[in-house]
């Protein structure tokens, strides 16, 4: 049996996104990480440390703005070259932070990375107890237009909850949640399997806020046992090793600027 989501749950959906996030024009630790040389934390770092050149004169100034097409840019005298796009898919395990660096020390997801790659930044995040599908790439304009609601690319979650998910708990989220302040809307959710005392559910989302899925689930009067990414847009996880990394092919990589988009207010709680 399924259910359609009323149009007053309808999210605001501006069409495909936009290439402003392709402007050539921008902060030398952005240039610098669209070059897939570093972060721009750890840009803003080496431009402190007067380590940075920019067309043979050091800069000091993390504002400065450069012109990709044009700037020469050199780090430590060394010329910093555009590397070729890599897309990289990760089966995250639980336990590891979605960050390069952690001031606890605490494991990172670039522990699980294979050696003499170029610099890769995550696009978005999994919270340290989540697992499964996350991106890494050092292509900035793909990573921006997967993250941008606008582009309404669906993400799918599997989450094991401590209660049973009646029709009734599942037709609920029709209506998004107030949380914070914040409206969480699911663009469907769906019973996967049920035990004695907890389910398994598909959680599709096609917005991505902080801790989304385990705040409307609270909100609903569930905690999250288990919340796994299986799927973002035609990419699945598929049988990939806990912890273990691919690269994306081509046609994979491409395939986010395809996907049809469902009119919104046609999602659906199948129950």
């Amino acid at each position: 049996m399924s259910r359609r989501f009323p149009s007053s749950a309808r999210p605001n959906r501006a069409g495909p996104a936009k290439t402003r996030y392709h402007d050539s024009v921008v902060s030398l630790p952005r240039a610098l990480s669209k070059l897939g040389f570093c972060s721009r934390t750890e840009a803003t770092a080496l431009i402190d440390q007067g380590r940075v050149m920019v067309d043979d004169r050091p800069v000091h100034s993390p504002s400065q703005r450069v012109d990709l097409r044009r700037a020469r840019i050199a780090v430590d005298g060394r010329s910093v070259i555009a590397e070729r796009p890599l897309y990289l898919m990760l089966n995250k395990p639980r336990g590891l932070v979605t960050t390069r660096r952690d001031p606890q020390e605490r494991g990172t997801v670039y522990d699980c990375l294979p050696p003499d790659l170029p610099f890769l930044s995550p696009v978005g995040r999994l919270d340290k107890a989540s697992e499964g599908l996350l991106l890494m790439t050092n292509d900035t304009g793909w990573a921006n237009y997967l993250l941008d609601p606008a582009s309404a690319v669906p993400k799918t979650y599997h989450v094991k909850i401590d209660r049973i998910a009646d029709p009734d708990w599942l037709a609920a989220f029709a209506e998004p949640v107030i949380d914070e302040g914040e409206r969480l809307m699911a663009a469907a959710v769906r019973l996967l399997r049920a035990g004695p005392r907890s389910s398994w559910i598909e959680v599709v989302l096609t917005e991505g806020r902080n801790r989304q899925v385990r705040r409307m689930m609270k909100a609903r009067g569930a905690h999250v046992l288990r919340l796994v990414r299986v799927a973002i847009g035609s990419m699945t996880l598929g049988d990939l090793d806990k912890g273990g990394t691919r690269r994306l092919s081509a046609g994979e990589a491409a395939s986010v600027h395809k996907i049809p988009h469902a009119d919104r207010g046609e999602v659906e709680a199948l129950t």
